[in-house]
């Protein structure tokens, strides 16, 4: 069969033949039509990433959509964060148990897209950040695929306002059609700056904040929120730390929350996913054969891909 195989730490991922995986007890072998490729994926493909470095070569791709005996299904795999295979070959061998049976006609590459990010978002936003019908939301790095479904997800919750913050140009357009109601351009450093502009957006005080970005963006947006406010952190891609001053914290009694798709149970997942199949939600993706699994790869580590590359087989 054809697979990518990240051939050594760091390296992007070759096309090559490989015999089939031999499915062991309780697992089972499943046809793949899309495996996307994420930013997990190449975090844990660096040798970098908190998992340790990844015993190679090993077929990379932490999720997939493709078909058992005839029925469509979207499955989760340990690839780079445990030794084994992932979803980026013809066939992927999986627990059963991890299987997600989805709806008759779903279209497996916008899923593919959506995918474990799609789940954070929900997770994130209904559960632990608690959204309720009539809020104010921001969501930032909103021109991602957590940020383009959270928008989406706020709306059809029954959110009031939903306010996106974004930092390229690109990013702000995709968060827009996205649906929302207002865009903020995250293009600098000052956290005074940035929480005025979020408080104009949202009309005033906030509820809720959506943040895979951390650093100054959160600053800002925790400024913008009102008593009782609540921030979802999942992600720090702008920054390790979050320099909010307490008076800012305890003035209003806002809660900070962190959140991870590792905390959540096989159950919790597969109801997310259930759930967002039967939406519809989609955002910025492209295809790509995966005869080109390499360059693709290195065009979405570089951030240079038109929203998130899905591999075909």
């Amino acid at each position: 069969m054809r697979a990518a195989l990240i051939p050594e730490p760091g390296r992007p991922p070759v096309v090559a033949d490989r015999e089939p995986p031999e499915p062991g007890p309780g697992e089972v072998l499943v046809e793949v039509l899309a495996a996307p490729i994420t930013p997990l994926d190449v975090l844990c493909a660096s040798g970098r990433s908190y998992f340790g470095v990844p015993r190679t070569p090993y077929v990379p791709g932490v999720q997939g959509v493709g078909t058992l005996d005839g029925r469509t299904v979207w499955f989760p795999t340990p690839a780079g964060m445990a030794p084994g295979d992932g979803s980026m070959a013809a066939v992927a061998c999986v627990p059963e148990a991890d299987l997600v049976p989805l709806p008759a006609g779903v279209d497996p590459v916008r899923l593919a897209a959506l995918g474990l990010s799609a789940v954070a978002a929900h997770r994130a936003l209904l559960s632990t950040g608690g959204l309720r019908p009539g809020e104010t939301v921001i969501v930032l790095g909103a021109g991602g695929v957590v940020g383009q479904v959270a928008v989406q997800l706020a709306r059809l919750a029954g959110a009031a306002r939903v306010v996106a913050g974004a930092r390229s140009a690109a990013a702000r357009e995709r968060a827009s059609a996205a649906g929302a109601d207002a865009v903020v351009a995250l293009d600098t450093d000052d956290v005074a700056e940035l929480a005025g502009r979020f408080t104009e957006a949202a009309g005033g005080p906030a509820h809720l904040v959506l943040d895979p970005l951390y650093g100054v963006p959160a600053a800002a947006a925790a400024q913008a929120l009102g008593p009782g406010g609540r921030l979802v952190n999942l992600g720090s891609s702008a920054g390790d730390t979050f320099p909010v001053d307490s008076s800012t914290l305890r003035s209003r009694s806002l809660r900070v929350l962190g959140y991870t798709n590792n905390a959540l149970t096989r159950e919790e997942r597969a109801e997310s996913v259930a759930h967002l199949a039967g939406q519809e939600l989609t955002v910025a993706h492209e295809t790509v054969p995966l005869a080109d699994a390499g360059a693709a790869w290195e065009r979405q580590a570089a951030g240079a891909a038109q929203g998130r590359i899905v591999l075909v087989v």
